[in-house]
């Protein structure tokens, strides 16, 4: 019990520390007439279509009279409309007015000049860790939630164009979350390319993870050589990080290559993914090379992890 009591104590002095350096604290957020909350739901009013004020209490937690509060403001400001849905004549829509659009603009313009802010503090090795940390929190957090909000996405073989959009949206991210350059877009199309013209169903897959019909990450498994495994193009895109799709592509993976008969399983990786490198640990998988390199207009150290079947 002192354990989980200190354990306790020091989530809450990360919550005290946290709330303090994002200004939750204060009145209003980011000197607007807003408070967090009510920032909030005009976020989720900007970004998503045809909610009502049961949606929102539901989504966030909310008291039905203070959100009705909350309701009555934005109407007064010429920030809210509601309309009847054309599904259900006893709903009521909620949708932003062009006033209640520029309004969230503005909010979201200055959170995202005082992120940026606290980031360029940091180097670029820092902003990493800081970035995995948080990933890592928002997955752990996370595996606690039902069976049906964890089960919200699926997993399938891969359609037609998948491909491309793999090469594609792998070579954004990594260009935009660690600065690499077009020279990776060249080594996913090659790997993407013989996966397509070689393909073995017998000793090989691929699985596509998609989310409200998008698809949001991916994994190979391909025949190395005769009794190992090679498992490769890992990720998952950051609007659905913290559900467990990575650990669950790798699970797959693992099963596969038992099913199959693989001895060994192998991947090679550089030392600046931490997330897949958390997802390699979980599951087994031990560090068995590095080396440095300069690959993709950067300075890597690049591993090779193994795993016996």
């Amino acid at each position: 019990m002192e354990g989980l009591n200190l354990n306790a104590e020091a989530v809450r002095s990360f919550n005290r520390f946290y709330t303090k350096q994002i200004g939750v604290l204060q009145e209003h957020l980011l000197n607007s007439d807003f408070s967090l909350t009510e920032s909030r739901i005009l976020y989720e009013l900007a970004n998503r279509d045809n909610l009502t004020s049961t949606d929102l209490c539901r989504e966030l937690g909310l008291n039905a009279g203070y959100l009705s509060r909350v309701i009555s403001k934005f109407q007064k400001k010429g920030l809210l409309n509601k309309n009847r849905s054309s599904s259900d004549a006893r709903a009521l829509q909620l949708e932003l007015t062009d006033a209640g659009r520029q309004t969230f603009d503005n909010l979201n313009r200055a959170s995202q000049s005082e992120v940026v802010a606290m980031l360029n503090q940091l180097s670029e090795a820092e902003q990493t860790r800081l970035l995995g940390a948080m990933a890592q929190i928002q997955e752990l957090l996370n595996e606690s939630r039902s069976l049906d909000q964890r089960a919200s996405y699926m997993l399938r073989d891969p359609h037609p164009g998948d491909m491309a959009f793999i090469v594609h949206r792998q070579t954004v991210l990594y260009a935009q979350e660690y600065g690499w350059s077009g020279e990776f877009e060249a080594l996913a199309a090659e790997i993407c390319a013989k996966f397509i013209r070689d393909f073995d169903p017998k000793f090989e897959r691929c699985w596509i993870a998609e989310k409200d019909h998008q698809i949001v990450g991916s994994v190979f498994v391909v025949r190395h050589e005769e009794g190992i495994a090679k498992l490769r193009m890992l990720y998952v895109d950051p609007a659905a990080r913290g559900l467990g799709i990575g650990t669950r592509l790798v699970e797959e993976c693992l099963r596969f290559a038992r099913l199959i008969g693989y001895k060994k399983m192998i991947l090679w990786t550089n030392s600046v993914l931490t997330d897949a490198r958390r997802i390699y640990d979980r599951a087994g998988f031990e560090l068995i090379e590095e080396s440095p390199h300069h690959s993709f207009g950067k300075d890597l150290i690049g591993q090779t992890f193994s795993k016996d079947l």
